[in-house]
């Protein structure tokens, strides 16, 4: 990653997060693991899932760490693609559904009917 807006990760960072709160660092690692572990769903389609929601958080060292593990782990970036469509669908399709409440807002008569069924 490029320096500017986000500094480039480094292992003096993380040793620092976790001299400040060792504890806290450790149960979130032993959290991680656990979440990211195979179980019903593979590891695979759980970086799958992560580079999906890394995007629709936008952190940069998310999308950049979850992409190469979702690879590492037998992602295609074919996969890794259709995967961040599916974050830009979801992220659309919110604002496409919360324009009702706009509309609500505005007083639009179709939105005050429908409200009313």
């Amino acid at each position: 990653m490029t320096e500017g807006m986000y500094p480039t990760a480094a292992p003096e960072l993380a040793a620092r997060r976790k001299e400040l709160a060792p504890e806290i660092h450790d149960a979130f690692e032993n959290f991680s693991r656990a979440v990211f572990a195979d179980g019903a769903l593979p590891e695979k389609t759980k970086q799958l899932i992560a580079v999906a929601v890394a995007h629709v958080t936008q952190c940069p060292y998310c999308i950049t760490g979850h992409t190469k593990l979702a690879h590492r782990k037998g992602a295609r970036p074919e996969e890794i693609m259709e995967a961040i469509w599916v974050a830009a669908e979801m992220r659309a399709g919110g604002a496409y559904a919360h324009s009702t409440l706009a509309l609500h807002a505005l007083g639009d008569g179709a939105a005050e009917r429908t409200a009313h069924r």
